[in-house]
């Protein structure tokens, strides 16, 4: 959601006659584009700040727009006085206020409707990967998310709307489409003549344009996994065999004092409906560990079902309090030494499981996605139908095709290595 967000900030600029800059002592405008999901997340913006105000140039606007603006209000102004605007999620198409009165501070962290998507200008070109936001908010109020204070209610955009955006995107160069939301499975937008639009209704309208290779969804809710959602992985090919729904916890226990009201014997007929609609359909997660009294058992309920699925793309964190939040009041809070040492354990056996995947593709071709170049800048980097990187043989300055099949020919825990195969 925030490359999203960052990507129709930089269209308005640019819009407004700016260039973008990577070098801070140059630009005319900063801003920090945040999360707020973990306290170390905030940590790291205000650590942020304190650097930019020291390097950039004295003339120059700079501030926070994001979660982090709608968490810390008009506290981040008291601790960085030189801040010129704090604007959240909901708020940031509100940007050029600040270019035409450059010398007030400009404040609003209201949550609104879905102003902004209407107000920001389309990009002129697209990425290969656009993702599109389907929905803001979400209404089902883990006791350890900010989410729906930091974005509000759930709210689902127009299904006219989200296919206008991607038939933009499909025009200026988009190849794969990611539909995004805080809980994107449960999209429901009802028509003013009655009829209800579900994601499914977006997959299926979307793969009807030519130009579109791959379909993709995150982040998915595991009572929001409707039959028509699992059987659009049986029917439509351009849906990625590839699906993130996080579990949190393997502890029933555990699940219930986060308010995620599901059992983990409906997740697990959830995941074998999936594999019975695609047999080569994988599975990612998320993992909450020292979550306020997750006992010694609980936590091994969790490797456990780490071990059953077999989630070949986790990620799993240590239980971190959030403002706003029930969890952050609950007693029994997990002591950090045990919080690291269950977070080390459990990467262990999440690092070994995908190992495991990665390895099991050598020797076999799949369609992949051009990337762009590795880290070294002297390769070609492709991602898989299951979102891992493969760095292929080919120059970084060869001609190479968007979509390519792809030989796999060695493996690690973290990527891939290939050729391009005709």
């Amino acid at each position: 959601m925030n490359v999203y967000d960052g990507q129709r900030i930089a269209a308005m600029l640019r819009a407004r006659g700016m260039n973008q800059t990577e070098n801070i002592p140059d630009a005319d405008i900063i801003i920090l584009n945040t999360c707020a999901v973990r306290a170390k997340a905030t940590d790291k913006v205000f650590s942020a700040l304190g650097r930019i105000r020291l390097e950039k140039k004295p003339n120059a606007l700079f501030g926070i727009v994001g979660c982090v603006a709608r968490e810390s209000g008009a506290e981040a102004f008291r601790r960085v006085p030189e801040l010129n605007f704090v604007l959240g999620p909901q708020s940031y198409h509100k940007l050029p206020e600040i270019l035409e009165n450059p010398d007030t501070k400009l404040f609003n962290i209201d949550l609104g409707g879905l102003e902004k998507f209407d107000e920001m200008p389309q990009p002129d070109t697209s990425p290969a990967l656009a993702y599109i936001p389907i929905q803001e908010g979400c209404n089902h109020c883990c006791t350890y998310c900010i989410v729906p204070y930091t974005r509000g209610r759930e709210i689902s955009r127009p299904f006219d709307d989200v296919i206008r955006d991607v038939t933009h995107a499909a025009k200026t160069g988009a190849i794969e489409i990611c539909f995004l939301g805080q809980n994107v499975n449960g999209y429901k937008y009802t028509s003013p003549d009655g009829h209800i639009y579900r994601l499914s209704d977006l997959i299926g309208t979307t793969a009807k344009l030519d130009t579109i290779k791959r379909i993709r969804f995150t982040s998915s809710y595991p009572t929001e996994m409707t039959d028509d959602l699992i059987d659009a992985f049986r029917t439509e090919p351009k849906l990625l065999p590839f699906l993130n729904m996080p579990i949190q916890s393997g502890s029933q226990n555990v699940l219930t004092k986060m308010n995620r009201p599901y059992t983990l014997n409906l997740y697990i007929d959830i995941v074998d409906k999936l594999k019975n609609a695609r047999p080569d359909i994988q599975i990612s997660s998320d993992f909450i560990v020292g979550f306020p009294g997750e006992t010694d058992s609980d936590f091994e309920q969790t490797l456990d079902i780490a071990r059953r699925i077999k989630y070949i793309n986790s990620f799993s964190f240590k239980y971190s309090p959030r403002p706003h939040t029930a969890a952050a009041l609950m007693p029994n809070q997990i002591p950090e030494k045990i919080k690291s040492e269950r977070l080390t354990k459990l990467d262990t056996l999440l690092n070994e499981i995908q190992r495991n995947f990665n390895e099991s593709l050598v020797g076999k071709t799949l369609p992949c996605m051009l990337e762009g170049p590795d880290k070294t800048g002297r390769h070609l980097v492709y991602r898989t139908p299951y979102m891992q990187p493969c760095i292929t043989d080919t120059p970084h300055d060869a001609p190479a095709p968007q979509l390519a099949n792809i030989k796999f020919t060695a493996a690690n825990k973290a990527s891939l290595r290939g050729k391009i195969v005709k």
